[in-house]
């Protein structure tokens, strides 16, 4: 079997690998292919990661290279996991929306837009030279916004399917509050990557008792503490918000906390910088206690799972994933990419049915598809009109002015990675 990861040298290649070297029993991989132009960084991150496989006695081979057409030669699966711009431009996402009084972050708002527009235009020439050279391989997509990229894959015929970390990630946390393993464990997820709300939590199987109203009685201080949002909320909705749902549910506040502090973006570039430098120890053979604060938790047990099921040796049969809509959520075209548990095997993902969403959750889900659309037009096709339909369409930005302002902003702060602009 063989796995090609895009953006190889990203610094959370070593979690990515860590997983492969662990659960080689459920995903054995014979060849992993890390590939990306900066080839500074993937020496690093391919050192190390071969170290981690030798370390754990995995037998498999890594190779580095920036050769994309002779990566995805012969791929069974390609890991996206790229960032255009860099965190360059990710510090730009998420400072100059705040001018407008609007949120700066890099999946929501006006910075997700950029980030969209960045994107999509790479993803689809990658995915067209897997489909060229490798037409039977899966893409699995890890890379944001992943809803907006997932949508461009598979609008364009690509055997796709996105993947996010949220879902795990709540799994793992309820698990460890429950005091029960991960595995009985089963999340009613539903909404939007990004947007998505915890309605059940399904102790034994996806049919087993819901514990969740339990899980708030005797956990919702710390879960609304790890959300940044009061109890009082949570008892309200009577559901788990993603922790995303905080850029909505307390817009002005985060806003007014983000002109206080550093970037995230700051944040992350010093502890690459610090990564790197770890990496390059040629002691180190494991991933370092730092990569966790990096994000992406449990980001290699979820791929490791999705690409078994998807090869067909192995992997959970039910999965949380962004897919095609095709009549699950009503309100939503069939073409809309939403996260829920899915079905997934060799012939890709098919979503699980859900119980029908409150008009509470349903009403912003409708919205930022709607957003999302516009979004897509803009990254595929271009122009100035279509940037600024797609933020005057978000639900945290709306005015016609405050639209127009950022229209020209994500335009000037973009320019050189905008081929129409």
């Amino acid at each position: 079997m063989k796995l090609t990861v895009v953006g190889g040298g990203s610094t959370y290649t070593p979690e990515l690998v860590d997983g492969f070297a662990r659960l080689r029993d459920t995903l054995p991989v014979e060849e992993l292919v890390l590939v990306d132009p900066a080839a500074d960084r993937l020496e690093v991150v391919g050192g190390l990661a071969r170290r981690i496989f030798a370390r754990q006695g995995h037998p498999g081979r890594i190779v580095t290279t920036s050769d994309l057409d002779g990566a995805v030669d012969g791929a069974d699966a390609v890991l996206l996991q790229l960032r255009v711009g860099g965190q360059a431009a990710r510090q730009q996402d998420e400072t100059w929306p705040l001018r407008c009084g609007c949120v700066g972050q890099e999946t929501t708002g006006a910075g997700g837009l950029a980030k969209a527009l960045r994107t999509v235009p790479v993803v689809l020439d990658i995915a067209e030279r897997v489909r060229r050279i490798s037409p039977q391989a899966w893409i699995i997509d890890f890379t944001n916004p992943v809803g907006i990229v997932t949508r461009a894959l598979l609008q364009a015929g690509h055997r796709a399917v996105g993947l996010c970390n949220v879902a795990i990630g709540l799994q793992r946390k309820f698990a460890a509050l429950l005091g029960v393993s991960p595995a009985e464990v089963h999340l009613d997820h539903v909404g939007l990557n990004h947007l998505t709300w915890e309605t059940g939590v399904r102790l034994g199987g996806p049919d087993g008792p819901d514990v969740l109203p339990r899980l708030l009685a005797e956990h919702g201080d710390a879960i609304a503490a790890d959300l940044r949002l009061p109890r009082s909320l949570l008892d309200r909705l009577g559901t788990v918000p993603s922790s995303y749902l905080r850029y909505y549910y307390a817009h002005d506040q985060v806003v007014d906390e983000l002109r206080t502090k550093p970037s995230r973006a700051e944040e992350v570039a010093a502890m690459e910088r610090e990564l790197l430098r770890l990496y390059a120890d040629p002691a180190l053979a494991e991933k370092p206690a730092l990569l966790a604060e990096r994000g992406g938790a449990y980001y290699s047990e979820a791929a490791v799972d999705l690409a078994a099921a998807l090869l067909g040796g192995g992997g959970s049969p039910r999965q949380v994933v962004n897919a095609l809509n095709r009549g699950t959520l009503p309100f939503l075209p069939d073409d809309a990419v939403i996260e829920v548990p899915a079905t997934v095997g060799p012939n890709g993902a098919e979503p699980l049915p859900v119980a029908p969403l409150d008009p509470l959750y349903a009403g912003l889900v409708a919205h930022v598809t709607a957003y999302e659309d516009l979004a897509l037009q803009a990254a595929v096709h271009g122009g100035r009109e279509r940037v600024l339909r797609a933020l005057l369409a978000h639900p945290l930005i709306g005015q016609y002015a405050t639209a127009e302002t950022l229209t020209d902003e994500l335009i000037a702060h973009n320019r050189e990675h905008l081929a129409w602009a």
